[in-house]
């Protein structure tokens, strides 16, 4: 875009150029000393006069000399409205009245000024309809597929009505359509390992109570034969086997890692970070009708992977806009004690603070999350990555107002 600001410079400053120019070898082709008409008509008619005489003086044919007088006692010889000259001719003195131009140069200026003046307009119409229609839409679509690697998936992108952009569009859909489906299998996955955990844990019980009974026989006695004893250490040692087979289970399914919470620690301006997430959804919340404010915020710099802590605040803000009332979002940033606290908040909390504790928590969904879709893991990714960013996220409720913070280190 910058380039092109460029070039609609040097294109003004031709087209200025041009118009100088052109002005100038018009001008300058009528000005004293180039050549002016004037002075051939005058020369003509100086050689008639002095071949022919004053008398037979015709002026019909003449462009620019308008009147020959020729000197007398008692007139007003060099007094004249118009421009003039004087001759000598054969000892008598004769004044020659002209006129610079009779309107035809004039015309011709204003024609060629006139004429460069459309084009001029033309061009610079057309340059700017591209900058309007083309390349200031394809600006905000360029990040698009950057946001869309990185998992941010937002609503489905509308067209424009030039239409320029309608195959680019249809298949960034077809694509966000698409990662949309794979996070779902991803979280979906996720859900049934959970699952399968609860239940190899549930599992665990009843060999661990099997196990417990036998104990308490042994040592009240029940079991006083040898025989007896072997079968029961047997069974004793069937049931620890069993554990240690679901035990094994659970420890492999929680090495798994499918969200593949990678952070690259690095350093970036808060501007950075707060600029982008508030570019990123001020146009959303303005045409859903959700009010949106931002607190001013002294620039500083911040420990973390610039696009992770962009992903934990979009958590955060997506979460506003599911669970609020649609009143309103606010984003305030506060330093305290080495840190800077970016708290968003939202107003229509309905949830109870006893659920607070679990809010974090994978697949955990609050009362108020009836009617809203959702699978429970937005804030609990925004912990994991704030935490191995180094910082934390913590949430409260105040006046109504759901408050969800996301601390972040100082470099």
């Amino acid at each position: 875009m910058k380039r092109f600001f460029e070039m609609f410079g040097w294109v003004f400053l031709l087209i200025a150029l041009v118009f100088a120019g052109a002005n100038g070898i018009v001008y300058c082709s009528g000005s004293p000393g180039r050549g002016r008409p004037h002075q051939v008509e005058i020369h003509r008619l100086e050689k008639e006069i002095a071949e022919n005489g004053f008398s037979s003086l015709d002026l019909s044919e003449c462009r620019y000399v308008v009147k020959v007088e020729k000197d007398r006692a008692g007139a007003d010889f060099f007094h004249s409205d118009s421009a003039y000259a004087i001759r000598e001719i054969k000892g008598e003195r004769y004044r020659f009245d002209y006129i610079v131009s009779n309107g035809r140069d004039g015309a011709a200026a204003f024609a060629m000024n006139a004429g460069l003046l459309v084009m001029a307009c033309a061009l610079l119409s057309v340059l700017l309809f591209v900058h309007l229609k083309i390349l200031r839409p394809f600006a905000r679509l360029s990040n698009l597929p950057y946001e869309l690697a990185k998992g941010n998936l937002t609503a489905p992108m509308e067209e424009s009505r030039s239409r320029y952009f309608g195959n680019f569009i249809w298949g960034l859909n077809l694509l966000r359509e698409h990662l949309e489906r794979q996070k779902q299998r991803e979280l979906s996955q996720q859900r049934e390992k959970k699952t399968l955990l609860l239940s190899l844990s549930h599992d665990i019980k009843t060999p661990l109570s099997a196990i417990k009974l036998y104990a308490k026989a042994i040592l009240r006695g029940l079991y006083a034969k040898e025989g007896q004893m072997l079968e029961i250490a047997g069974q004793i040692d069937a049931k620890a086997d069993e554990i240690s087979a679901l035990t094994a289970q659970i420890m492999a399914a929680s090495k798994e890692d499918d969200l593949c919470l990678t952070v690259h620690m690095g350093e970036f301006y808060l501007s950075e970070l707060l600029g982008g997430v508030v570019e990123f959804y001020q146009e959303k919340l303005s045409l859903a009708g959700i009010g949106f404010f931002v607190g001013e915020a002294k620039d500083c710099l911040l420990r973390g992977d610039l696009d992770r802590s962009k992903e934990a605040l979009q958590n955060i803000m997506e979460n506003a806009i599911k669970y609020g009332d649609g009143g309103s979002i606010g984003i305030l940033a506060s330093e305290e004690e080495g840190c800077v606290l970016i708290a968003i908040s939202n107003s229509g909390c309905a949830l109870q603070e006893t659920e607070l504790p679990q809010i974090f928590e994978s697949f955990w969904r609050g009362s108020n999350a009836k009617k809203a879709y959702g699978n429970g893991l937005g804030l609990y990714i925004c912990r994991q990555l704030m935490r191995k960013m180094g910082g934390e996220a913590y949430a409260e409720i105040k006046e109504g107002k759901m408050w969800v913070t996301a601390v972040f280190g100082k470099a």
